[in-house]
């Protein structure tokens, strides 16, 4: 029986790059634990990422750990079967972590991970899930704006109806 070949240095170091290009740019980073997770659900949870423009990848936490150290940020040791989840959005891509965990008893598990730079915890990143996506704040945000003329254009008219009744 032979020995599984070790892989070379040389392929390591493309594993990292690789990652650390796909970090750039990105806004967060979750670490997940899929513990748990058949293939047909590690499908499903790669296929609602990737939908929402988010990417999961699977690699050693000694090389996940290497690259997030390289790119200039500072991560937590990570144990254990270990998924990165890598965002331009970080609402987005909470949202889907745990919109999947609520309807597959709570897998993947948050380990914890970075948003802007700065470390979170599996409860921060539930927070951030509740937040509303770019486009729901900016439609709110709209809203209030369109409210603003409108709620004065009422005013107006019903001082004009004031100002026409006494006369």
């Amino acid at each position: 029986m032979k020995a599984k070949p070790k892989a070379k240095k040389a392929d390591k170091q493309i594993v990292v790059d690789s990652l650390k290009t796909t970090l750039s740019g990105a806004q967060a980073l979750y670490y997940t634990d899929f513990t748990g997770l058949n293939v047909k659900r590690m499908t499903e949870l790669r296929k609602r990422l990737s939908k929402a423009g988010v990417e999961y990848v699977v690699i050693k936490n000694t090389l996940a750990l290497r690259a997030v150290n390289e790119s200039g940020l500072v991560s937590q040791r990570l144990k254990g079967p270990t998924g990165v989840v890598v965002a331009k959005d970080a609402i987005t891509a909470a949202k889907v972590l745990s919109d999947f965990a609520k309807e597959n008893d709570q897998k993947p598990s948050v380990k914890g991970g970075l948003y802007e730079g700065n470390a979170v915890d599996a409860e921060m990143v539930k927070k951030l899930a509740s937040l509303p996506t770019r486009e729901d704040a900016l439609s709110i945000f709209a809203g209030y704006l369109n409210s603003i003329p409108m709620m004065f254009a009422l005013a107006l008219d019903a001082r004009k109806a004031q100002l026409e009744g006494s006369n």
